[in-house]
């Protein structure tokens, strides 16, 4: 199984991360917290301290055009908010050329 996992960038996200050393990705529903722990500690470097996730199901949309109603739907996805240690940081922006 590959899993997914993308860093979440926001102003609350940053903000949540600089107060509480406790960094958000967005990763695939199916994945589970050992899973995301390990990816995250070979991917950035760090040692992970705890893992806490939230489930979103994927919202209906509709909207109206000239054809007709367009309905659709939206991907569920899974966000996890993972605590790194005292002293430990990921840098999103190290990678950037």
């Amino acid at each position: 199984m590959d899993i997914q996992i993308k860093p979440i960038v926001t102003e609350k996200a940053t903000a949540y991360s600089e107060k509480e050393n406790c960094y958000t990705f967005a990763v695939s529903p199916e994945a589970n917290k050992f899973q995301i722990k390990d990816l995250v500690e070979k991917l950035y470097n760090v040692r992970v301290e705890r893992v806490n996730t939230a489930s979103y199901a994927g919202k209906r949309k509709q909207r109206y055009t000239k054809s007709g109603l367009i309905r659709g739907q939206r991907a569920a996805f899974k966000k996890a908010y993972v605590t790194v240690a005292e002293g430990q940081t990921i840098d999103f922006y190290s990678n950037i050329k």
